[in-house]
C-alpha cells in the first residue's frame, strides 16, 4: 500500500515509502543515540550565545523572523519539522520550492556568513535531542524533493533506513554542489559501513569543514 500524506488540507501519495526497505540495524544504535544526545546538549549551550548574537543580526538585516521551519523526511519516511536560522530572503520561495545553488541569490549578508559557518544549522540540535535527528546521517530533504529524486535517481530513498544527521558522509566528501544521485551513492556507503569509527571520522571531518568553510552553498 503507498503511504498517504495530508498536508495543506490535501492527500498526497509518497510512493517512495513502499520503496525504502529495512530499517539499519546495529547494536552501535543505542550508543549513538546517548552520544547524540549528550554531544548535542553540550553544543546547544555552549553556542546559545552565538545563536543568540546571530538571531539580533538576522532581525538587524531585514526585519524578518530569525528562524524558519520546514517539513523533512526522516527515518522510514516519517517528518518531523527541522528549524533553522534563516539565512534567506523572507520571500525567497514565494515561486516554490528551489534546489539551493552555489551564490544564490536568495542568501542574504548574514546567510552567507552562517552558512559558511554552519551556524544556521545549531537549531537542528532540538532535533536530535527529540530524537529526530542525529549528529551523523543523511541530510534529510523536503517531501517533495524525496519524491522526485526517488523517481529520477533509483534508490534515492535508500536514504531513509537510517536516521538522518545534521552532518554526513556525503557533506564531507562529496559537499553541497554535488547531485542527488551522487549524494544517494555517498550516503548509501554511509549506511554499508555504519560504524562508531565512521561516525568519529565524519564528526571530526564535519569539524574542519566548519573552519574552513568548505562546500557552503
Amino acid at each position: 500500500m503507498e503511504a498517504i500524506r495530508v498536508q495543506n488540507g490535501e492527500k498526497t501519495e509518497e510512493t517512495y515509502v513502499n520503496s525504502i526497505g529495512e530499517p539499519v540495524k546495529s547494536w552501535y544504535l543505542p550508543i549513538k543515540f546517548a552520544l547524540d544526545f549528550i554531544t548535542a546538549a553540550v553544543i546547544l549551550v555552549l553556542t546559545s550565545p552565538i545563536i543568540l548574537i546571530t538571531v539580533l543580526a538576522i532581525k538587524h538585516e531585514d526585519k524578518g523572523p530569525a528562524f524558519y521551519h520546514q517539513t523533512r523526511v526522516g527515518l522510514m519516511g516519517r517528518h518531523f519539522t527541522v528549524t533553522k536560522l534563516r539565512s534567506m530572503y523572507v520571500d525567497a520561495e514565494k515561486r516554490g520550492a528551489q534546489w539551493a545553488e552555489k551564490e544564490d541569490p536568495r542568501i542574504t549578508r548574514v546567510g552567507h556568513f552562517i552558512r559558511k559557518t554552519r551556524i544556521d544549522e545549531l537549531p537542528q540540535l532540538v532535533a536530535v535531542l527529540k530524537g529526530e535527528m542525529s549528529l551523523i546521517g543523511p541530510r534529510p530533504e523536503r517531501p517533495a524533493f524525496t519524491e522526485q529524486f526517488s523517481h529520477e535517481y533509483p534508490g534515492f530513498e535508500q536514504r531513509l533506513r537510517i536516521k538522518p544527521g545534521l552532518s554526513g558522509y556525503a557533506q564531507v566528501h562529496g559537499g553541497y554542489d554535488i547531485d542527488p544521485g551522487e549524494k544517494a551513492k555517498l550516503d548509501r556507503y554511509y549506511i554499508e559501513n555504519f560504524g562508531p569509527m565512521m561516525d568519529l571520522g565524519i564528526f571530526f571531518e564535519t569539524i574542519k569543514t566548519v573552519f574552513t568553510g568548505e562546500g557552503a552553498r
